[in-house]
């Protein structure tokens, strides 16, 4: 199996190239760094110029971290003169100015010219200098010209292999097109309009059971914000797909009570019923309501509680009154509670059972007795006339109240 991008079941780049001369390299390591670097960017000819650390060298080995042919292939020469004898056009890599009249241009300008020349049949090559102190104005004389790159004048000075890599880079974009080796597979192509707004629909329906866009009047300009922000991301239709069972899953739940799934209307009336039975599910020793209750019964409104709630947060008068929907008072679990107004409001279910009907006394004198005004309204007058029930709850809100009041 290939490794970290090695893969030796595949053909070796064999593109024709220009040569690299490194003129008395001082360390193995160095010599290895850039060999592996020329295999990673299809160059085969190494030579050396009076290497300092000995050749064959196994630090050298070890660093080409598998491009050992390119070390068993190379060659060593005493001189520079001699590394270059057989060249026609030779760059020389420096990052110092040298005072000398030769053309000087960057590596990508560079591999062009490499390619008209290699194309043409000639034997070109590129010389790098020691680690120390680069290559000596003797031998950039030998050159055509010279490549340098944009740097950091403070800290000019690049590794051996370093220098390669760029050079040897830029020549293999120039010789290969540029092309890049893969290519994430496309599997799903853009979704379509008609996918997306009916994505759209879903998604607002759902969001509006849960009363997400509040206020009512930036309700236009939040939903387009938010239709801009999916379009800005170009969906597939395969994340269309994905978004819908996502909203899905998370509308549904996992049903059961611990995850409080969706329940209709009729339904949510039977939970509120039970609970009136069994005391809000309270358990022997506990002070206050089941953890989570809350939660379940403001997730499954009754059709009164959402007709309710929609109309209280659109109506003005109450805007700034802070209702919350199914939030335990105490040791009670109240419809609708304002603390800052000390204000309850009661929906009394069509259909009332004994128990149900204890119990709320049970939960209406204490409230009262801790100084809440407690409003109780049928679900059927919300049906009927919600605008009406509206205008009795802020009467009796705003209004001066008497002690131990019901209205």
């Amino acid at each position: 199996m290939p490794g970290a991008g090695t893969d030796k079941t595949r053909e070796w780049a064999a593109l024709a190239g220009p040569i690299v001369i490194l003129v008395e390299p001082q360390l193995g390591e160095n010599i290895g760094a850039a060999a592996r670097a020329m295999a990673n960017f299809g160059l085969a000819r190494l030579r050396l110029v009076k290497p300092q650390c000995g050749w064959p060298n196994e630090k050298a080995r070890i660093m080409a971290s598998g491009a050992d042919r390119i070390l068993e292939q190379a060659e060593v020469f005493e001189t520079l003169e001699a590394a270059i004898a057989d060249c026609q056009f030779v760059f020389a890599a420096t990052a110092r100015m040298h005072d000398q009249l030769k053309r000087v241009i960057g590596a990508d300008e560079a591999a062009g010219l490499m390619a008209e020349h290699v194309g043409a049949g000639e034997i070109v090559a590129v010389m790098f200098g020691r680690e120390r102190n680069g290559l000596e104005n003797n031998e950039v004389g030998l050159a055509d010209n010279i490549i340098t790159l944009p740097i950091n004048p403070a800290f000019a000075s690049l590794n051996l292999a370093q220098a390669v890599v760029i050079v040897a880079y830029e020549w293999f974009k120039r010789a290969s097109g540029g092309k890049l080796p893969f290519a994430t597979p496309e599997k799903s192509g853009p979704a379509v309009k008609q996918q997306l707004m009916a994505f759209f629909t879903d998604l607002e329906r759902e969001l509006e059971n849960i009363e997400y866009f509040r206020p009512a009047e930036k309700r236009e300009t939040m939903t387009i914000n938010m239709r801009n922000m999916f379009n800005r991301m170009q969906p597939t239709t395969q994340d269309i797909q994905t978004l819908h069972g996502v909203i899905m899953a998370l509308v549904e739940g996992r049903k059961g009570p611990a995850s409080g799934g969706v329940l209709d209307s009729k339904e949510a009336q039977l939970l509120r019923a039970l609970l009136a039975e069994h005391g809000q599910g309270r358990v022997p020793g506990e002070r206050g309501p089941v953890r989570g209750l809350a939660r379940l019964l403001r997730r499954n409104p009754i059709d009164a509680e959402r007709i309710l709630w929609n109309a209280l947060t659109k109506d003005r008068r109450f805007a700034d009154l802070g209702f919350k929907r199914q939030t335990p008072v105490g040791t009670h679990i109240v419809d609708f509670v304002s603390f800052t107004e000390r204000a309850v409001i009661e929906l009394v279910p069509n259909d009332e059972s004994a128990e149900g009907l204890s119990a709320r006394t049970e939960r209406r004198a204490w409230l009262i007795e801790r100084g809440y005004r407690v409003v109780e309204i049928s679900a059927c007058d919300i049906e009927s006339d919600v605008a009406k029930v509206l205008d009795e709850i802020s009467f009796v809100i705003t209004g001066p109240p008497r002690s131990g009041e019901t209205r």
